[in-house]
């Protein structure tokens, strides 16, 4: 039991700025090309091909290939799925939170990929024999995820850990009460407080507890502990894409050399929402005693976080394929950084409930912005194919992006990004480059019907943790297959289907480890008495594409 008084209030503070991390800068970078049909299902392995419109973000000279001109459209469903489990602490392998196998599928429409390419015929023998002008938009990277986690925790809680926070920090109850505390404190914590979640005790300004915790007099020693089992659950939502929108110049010379440059543009929208909630398996376990003598029982909490970020940026892309002879191909292309301007917002919004309403609680954080410069890694591929007559195409591609090029920017006259000089140091210590390579093959067992299928491999751009230590190397794959139908008139059609998973050496398929709160249980040594939950999420994707083309 313990004595306090509960008081909440609604925040109309002042917005204060939202601290940039290396891993916005990784979410901002990373690119998931997709492509039309045909580039899919033969893994995207067409720096040496070309001839294709999804061929022209991967190698601006793959529009020179072609010798006439082309449009296409190519309409997408991704179905992405999310695995969680808890992660025990102990060597006996037992859960004692988010203990619950949890399952989710999401499912969203996209058009990946459109354009049109137009084809001049120079009418020569030799030299220059053709030239070609499109405007194709693509795809670059797709979010699509609802991830869930539940379970019973009987050790400890979000709001515990938001109140040992709150205490271990010295922040002031008093302080956390006032409208001007965003200009002070972290969102969360505040928002924490004046929804009820923490609240101060003992007649002391600054030393928290949750209202899921008991205060127990111990000789004479007061303890905080967990005053009963807890439903706990975890939730978070992302959607967004990133395209984008390619003006490209394609030239032949004697059937040998292709060249092509591309001026892009790019375009971000991205949403993440995350949720944490609490609830009481038996409320009378958490009594609460007010000034007044009045008691009331704590039933459950609700604690959500919301994130947008769009950009826009430009860039240049350059590209060549030679032909020596044999069905031998060589390509190569490489790609300047993207120069973006992001633009985000955000806010926090957390209630507390009890079995008597009239006490219930809830608050919420003005919304947040800010914006400010960003350049992301260039990159580089490289490619070799071998064309077998007229009845199969055998390619692979390697990507190389050096990650530790990326860097936030502000206006000289910003004096307040300081900052950002530790955010990019940060970036340099901890990423590296990503290694991709891709395998892709096609058979024409008639002349209308093409067979297709590839496979490619990532290595992940984060060498290194915030403390230093080295991390085990992840690798996203990606397999795919499809077929192709040409008519004998100008109309084609492609279908393909793209699996995507994430692996570590040693360990096959992994995922993801969310910790939704810290340790804060400790012994006078220093070491955790009892863990916080820690929940591993296995992420998978299906991505199935249908081209619609017209030659001309």
């Amino acid at each position: 039991m313990r004595k306090i008084a509960l008081s909440a209030a609604l925040a109309l503070a002042s917005v204060c700025s939202y601290a940039q991390t290396a891993n916005d800068a990784l979410l901002f970078s990373e690119s998931d090309y997709m492509g039309t049909a045909r580039t899919a299902a033969m893994g995207n392995a067409f720096t040496a091909l070309g001839g294709d419109l999804g061929s022209i973000g991967i190698n601006p000279a793959g529009s020179a290939v072609a010798k006439y001109s082309q449009v296409t459209l190519t309409p997408a469903v991704s179905i992405s799925t999310s695995e969680t489990i808890g992660v025990s602490p102990y060597q006996d392998g037992s859960l004692p939170y988010f203990d619950r196998r949890m399952r989710n599928t999401s499912s969203v429409f996209r058009l990946p990929n459109i354009g049109f390419t137009f084809n001049i015929n120079t009418h020569r023998k030799t030299g220059l024999k053709n030239v070609t002008i499109g405007f194709i938009a693509n795809c670059t990277n797709s979010w699509n995820e609802d991830t869930y986690a539940n379970g019973r925790n009987s050790t400890t809680s979000f709001m515990g850990a938001m109140a040992a926070s709150a205490t271990a920090n010295g922040y002031l109850g008093s302080e956390l009460n006032l409208d001007k505390a965003y200009d002070i404190y972290p969102w969360k914590d505040v928002v924490g407080y004046q929804s009820g979640m923490i609240s101060t005790f003992g007649g002391s300004d600054n030393m928290f507890a949750g209202a899921s915790e008991g205060i127990y007099q111990n000789g004479d020693k007061l303890e905080i502990a967990l005053a009963g089992p807890l439903d706990q659950t975890f939730g978070r939502r992302t959607r967004g894409s990133k395209y984008e929108y390619l003006l490209n110049l394609g030239a032949n010379i004697s059937d040998f050399l292709y060249f092509g440059v591309n001026a892009g543009l790019t375009t971000m929208q991205y949403n993440l929402t995350e949720y944490f909630k609490e609830e009481a398996i038996d409320p009378s376990d958490f009594e609460i005693e007010l000034d007044n003598g009045e008691k009331l029982y704590f039933k459950d909490m609700k604690y959500r976080y919301n994130y947008d970020a769009s950009s826009s940026g430009y860039f240049a892309k350059f590209g060549l394929i030679v032909t020596p002879g044999a069905g031998l191909r060589i390509g190569a292309a490489v790609s300047t950084p993207t120069v973006m301007k992001i633009k985000e917002g955000w806010n926090h919004y957390g209630e507390t409930n009890y079995t008597s309403s009239s006490y219930d609680a809830y608050a919420s954080s003005p919304d947040g912005e800010d914006s400010y410069s960003f350049r992301a890694p260039y990159s580089a591929n490289f490619g070799l194919a071998w064309t077998i007559m007229k009845m199969a195409v055998i390619s692979a591609d390697y990507e190389l992006c050096d990650y530790r090029t990326m860097k936030f920017k502000s206006s000289m006259f910003d004096s307040s990004r300081d900052y950002f000089n530790d955010i990019n140091e940060d970036i340099r210590k901890r990423y590296g480059i990503s290694h991709t390579f891709r395998l892709g093959a096609e058979v024409k067992f008639f002349n209308a019907l093409a067979v297709r299928a590839g496979y490619g491999v990532r290595s992940a751009a984060e060498k290194k943790s915030y403390n230093g230590n080295e991390l085990p190397g992840l690798y996203t794959h990606k397999a795919s297959f499809g077929l192709g139908y040409s008519s004998k008139n100008s109309f084609f059609a492609d279908i393909a289907c793209v699996s995507s998973f994430v692996t570590t050496p040693g360990s096959g398929r992994t995922g993801e480890y969310i910790m939704p709160y810290d340790d804060y249980l400790f012994d006078g040594n220093g070491s955790v008495l009892s863990y916080t939950p820690e929940i591993l999420n296995i992420k998978s994707s299906w991505k199935v594409l249908l081209t619609l083309g017209w030659r001309f």
